[in-house]
């Protein structure tokens, strides 16, 4: 008989789960990150940007071109994830 031992992992211990290694990229509303980030600079209306976000959620950068936040990523050695 195997006895299976499991670890059950708190909110906590998530949101620090790939920390440091991975970072999730989104194309983003410029009027939807405002509402995201109400202290953000003021942004065009109705802008298409991309958004790289660290692991806990963070906002790391923004871009207007997909190819300049993967960039950001590739320079701080994240790997990406991209969010739909």
């Amino acid at each position: 008989m195997v006895t299976e031992q499991r670890h059950a992992i708190s909110q906590i211990e998530l949101a620090h789960v790939g920390e440091g290694d991975v970072a999730y990229l989104r194309e983003i509303d410029s009027d939807d990150l405002k509402s995201r980030f109400p202290g953000i600079a003021d942004i065009q209306s109705g802008m298409k940007l991309w958004a790289l976000f660290a692991a806990d959620g963070r906002p790391i950068l923004l871009a207007d071109q997909r190819d300049l936040a993967v960039a950001g990523a590739f320079e701080n050695d994240l790997v990406t994830v991209s969010l739909h």
